[in-house]
């Protein structure tokens, strides 16, 4: 657990999203929670039981009616005394409520301040904290389920039981250090070699989990190329549903980077669209295909658009670009379907797939190999992560290795490389974070959450 420490202040804020609506929710924790509730609406039913009342001004004044509800600490999700304030959801409605809580002595919440109080409070672990915020911003029906799994503990799970066998490796191995001078060599029989191989493979495993978890919370970029009238912003108009980009026969009608966000197989993509690559003396569409390029390498994965009636070469600029993140689409393929055309661009591996955004030939094969090529594999149980966690699980997996390569040798190198390693996963959950990373983790947050 991080050294942050709780101040005893009780805070308030806006829990629903700014904007009109039918209900809005103040939200109230902290150790004068239910005086300054009762100094609003008077006494306070039962816990756990909504109660209908007026909730007033500091004069006396009723500013809405509505629902109040109680949560005594411990059993509340920031492990202090929490009331929660239900009225009306208009913006005016819901800041003077929040004036007058304020007024009798609440302050505002920052940023992410009650899921922050949940972690501090035990309630939490970090990874569960920051899944809080991964379930609010899921763009996708895979993202939500992911994030649910992270927040009831599944990700943290998988660390914490590989953190207790890494403890465990130290224990024996520190062990062996007490005993070097009894001519008890614990090391000689090869266990501990062995015990942290099996442990570098857990650790591989979960790393590739984590990988697609970050994937499902990132999402990718993937980048449409081809020459003028390749077919590039009917396939951006296809993957988004509508018309994100003007589509006409006139070359060079793409000029600037066209981003749309779509999901391709519950994997979030950020769709870009770019200018026609060619040779051309206009100052305009020359600056869009100087982005074109550029986008060609930032993207994780490249679409090379071609017509197939008219198969043009990939050009010299993009000959750098990796394999392993480019696919070759031969559009319009209703034009030339049952040709020889279309049958001599596949033999001769002139494209990977071909596809018709007006018969839908061939974009569900496209969409495979787009997560093919970004690795991503939509696994069922698949849980959110970050990258701060791929981060921490390469740290840990480092020190192991180091630690693997010591064991023939300095036995004293080996215990600090399994102690490194317990505090890169520590710092997963939270055991063992800064204060600095708490405060950037949680001014993500929005306010009242």
């Amino acid at each position: 657990m991080s050294g942050a420490a709780l101040d005893n202040d009780t805070i308030a804020a806006i829990a629903t999203a700014p904007g009109q609506a039918g209900i809005g929710v103040v939200r109230l924790s902290g150790p004068a929670a239910r005086k300054i509730a009762e100094r609003i609406v008077g006494d306070l039913a039962e816990p756990r039981v909504a109660a209908l009342r007026s909730f007033r001004a500091e004069d006396g004044s009723v500013i809405d009616s509505g629902l109040v509800l109680s949560f005594p600490m411990p059993n509340s999700f920031t492990g202090e005394d929490v009331v929660e304030f239900q009225g009306h959801g208009g913006p005016v409605v819901l800041q003077l409520l929040l004036r007058s809580l304020i007024a009798e002595g609440a302050r505002l919440a920052r940023p992410g301040e009650f899921t922050e109080r949940a972690y501090l409070n035990g309630k939490l672990d970090l990874a569960q904290a920051e899944a809080v915020a991964d379930l609010i911003a899921s763009s996708s029906e895979t993202a939500v389920r992911a994030a649910n799994r992270s927040l009831a503990g599944e990700f943290s799970r998988h660390v914490h039981q590989l953190d207790d066998e890494v403890m465990r490796l130290r224990v024996y191995v520190e062990a062996a250090i007490d005993f070097v001078d009894e001519d008890i060599d614990l090391l000689a029989s090869g266990e501990v070699a062995e015990r942290i191989h099996s442990l570098s493979e857990g650790l591989s495993e979960l790393r590739e989990q984590s990988a697609q978890g970050v994937m499902l919370r990132d999402g990718i970029r993937l980048a449409l190329l081809g020459a003028p009238n390749a077919g590039k912003s009917s396939l951006l108009n296809h993957l988004a549903g509508e018309e994100r980009a003007i589509v006409t026969e006139v070359p060079g009608t793409t000029r600037d980077l066209v981003r749309v966000p779509v999901h391709i197989g519950g994997l979030p993509v950020e769709v870009i669209d770019t200018a026609g690559l060619r040779d051309t003396e206009d100052v305009v569409e020359r600056e869009g295909v100087r982005r074109a390029l550029e986008q060609s390498e930032q993207a994780d994965v490249v679409l090379w658009l071609t017509d197939l009636m008219d198969l043009a070469l990939m050009p010299e600029t993009l000959a750098h670009l990796d394999l392993a993140r480019l696919i070759r689409v031969g559009t319009k393929a209703d034009l030339c379907a049952g040709t020889a055309i279309a049958d001599q661009a596949l033999a001769e591996s002139a494209v990977d797939v071909q596809i018709s955004v007006v018969t839908g030939t061939g974009i569900n094969d496209l969409v495979e190999l787009v997560q093919q090529r970004a690795g991503f594999q939509a696994p069922e149980a698949a849980f959110t992560a970050r990258q701060r966690h791929l981060v921490a699980l390469d740290d840990a997996a480092e020190h192991l290795a180091t630690g693997l390569r010591l064991v023939s040798g300095e036995i004293e190198l080996v215990a600090e490389e399994l102690r490194l390693a317990h505090l890169a996963l520590g710092e997963i959950v939270g055991e063992l974070t800064p204060d600095e990373l708490l405060g950037e983790i949680f001014s993500t947050f929005c306010i009242g959450k």
